[in-house]
This record gives structure tokens, sequence and C-alpha cells, in this order.
């Protein structure tokens, strides 16, 4: 716990940064020309590089929630801890965190990573969220994110017994991410038990 708590990570700390954090994710959303105010900020995600850190701070977030998953997704753990009392962070309010334990990649910086967003759709590919995402944010220049220094990916990731598909565009820059995809965390889980 000393190495978290010294590199900021304990789960008191990271909830004192979280303001800090989400006016980078507004920043860039408003970079983006996203309008992400009136949709739902479905999970907040946390990285680190160490197994030992991962398992530590499983652990520590247990005492703030409950965990919802803990499934193998490429080849590592991805654990899903539902808040008791949801993060309320501006406009939005946060029910799940995520904490993928380390596999093969390490991150430049430890610590929050990614907010996902829900745009609600009954898409099921990633051809087909980008019509909804250029229906639903006009403003959205893809041919530009490159010069803005922005990288964009496409993914599709599933879990072992997920039946409901969530397409996935993430938005990156500086060390902060934006992902929107059309299903909540918790929408995909229940698909898990279905």
């Amino acid at each position: 716990m000393q190495a978290l708590e010294q590199k900021g990570l304990l789960p008191a700390q990271m909830l004192a940064q979280l303001p800090t954090f989400m006016a980078k994710i507004d920043a860039l959303a408003a970079e983006l020309g996203l309008a992400l105010a009136d949709y739902q900020a479905d999970h907040i995600a946390l990285r680190v590089n160490d197994r030992e850190e991962a398992e530590a701070l499983h652990q520590a977030w247990l005492a703030y929630g409950e965990e919802w998953s803990n499934n193998e997704i490429n080849g590592r753990p991805i654990i899903v801890i539902g808040f008791h009392e949801p993060l309320k962070v501006g406009p939005w309010t946060i029910e799940a965190l995520e904490l993928p334990y380390p596999g093969d990649k390490q991150y430049p910086q430890e610590g929050w990573e990614h907010v996902e967003f829900v745009i609600p759709s009954t898409v099921n590919d990633t051809d087909s969220l980008k019509t909804v995402l250029d229906e639903t944010f006009p403003t959205l220049a893809w041919d530009r994110l490159s010069e803005q220094g922005i990288k964009v990916k496409a993914s599709s990731p599933s879990g072992e017994h997920e039946r409901l598909a969530n397409p996935t565009y993430a938005f990156k820059k500086a060390g902060v991410c934006i992902k929107l995809h059309p299903c909540s965390l918790k929408a995909v889980i229940a698909s898990e038990n279905a």
C-alpha cells in the first residue's frame, strides 16, 4: 500500500484527483466537438503497470462498492466495481470503476485513464457506431483529429459470456481518453448472466 500511496493511487487520493481529471476529459470533449453533458458517463477506468498493485487496488476499491464483474478479456482480468455511492462530477454521475489488471503494455502514466460514455443505440459493429456518432455529433471532424494529435481507435472488446455487442470508439490525447459505446457496462454484464 505504501507504493500506491507514494504514486497517489490509493482510492482516497484518486477521488481527490477526479475533478482535475474530469476537467481534462471535458477539455478533450470540447476539442473533439463532443457535447457529452447529457450522456451517461458510464464508468471510469484506472490503469496500473504492476500486478501486485492492481490486486491491492482491487481490494481497496471494494470498500467503495461491490464487484460487478471479474472477467478475462484479451488475456487479463478486468474488474468492474459498482460504486455504493456513484461519483458525482460536473454534470455526470459515474456508477462504476473499471480496473484492468496489467497485461504486456506499460502505461506511461498510472492513474485515471479514460471515461466511457453511453451513446444509446442498437448498433453492433464499429462501422454502424461511426454512423451514429456522425449523426449525433455533426461537429466531430474525423479527418482533422490526427492533425490535432488525437489518436482514434475502433474496437469491439468482449468477454467470454457477453451476448450484447458493445463496439467502441476511443479518442486519446496527452494521457486522457474518451470512449464512446452504445450500451452501459451494467447492461453488458447483465447480458453475461442472461
